[in-house]
């Protein structure tokens, strides 16, 4: 069943598509019809940069336990991550966000 809830966030990142590699800035979550996935429904992800239009899109259709198999490797990964090694890279890009908002 579709839950017509949809969830976007804000990304930082590159994806590659079929144009090759692009710039990705947000990314739509939501359960609904797939276009693709042989399923009535799938959990469907939608990693995007707007500005460059409709075709800068990679998608993603997966079955729940798959969609939750993912999530769990990504934060698995993030855990293991040698202590601090966040927080440096933070503290990186805290120089380009701040020339960013200047500029823009």
């Amino acid at each position: 069943m579709c839950t017509y809830q949809t969830e976007k966030i804000a990304l930082r990142g590159s994806g590659k598509s079929r144009r090759g590699w692009m710039k990705v800035t947000e990314a739509t979550v939501y359960f609904d019809h797939p276009v693709h996935f042989p399923a009535g429904h799938a959990l469907m992800i939608d990693v995007t940069d707007p500005a460059q239009g409709a075709d800068a899109r990679i998608a993603l259709e997966l079955d729940p336990r798959s969609a939750r198999a993912l999530a769990e490797s990504i934060l698995r990964t993030l855990d293991q991550l040698p202590a601090g090694l966040l927080e440096e890279f933070a503290a990186r890009q805290a120089p380009a966000r701040r020339a960013n908002q200047l500029l823009g």
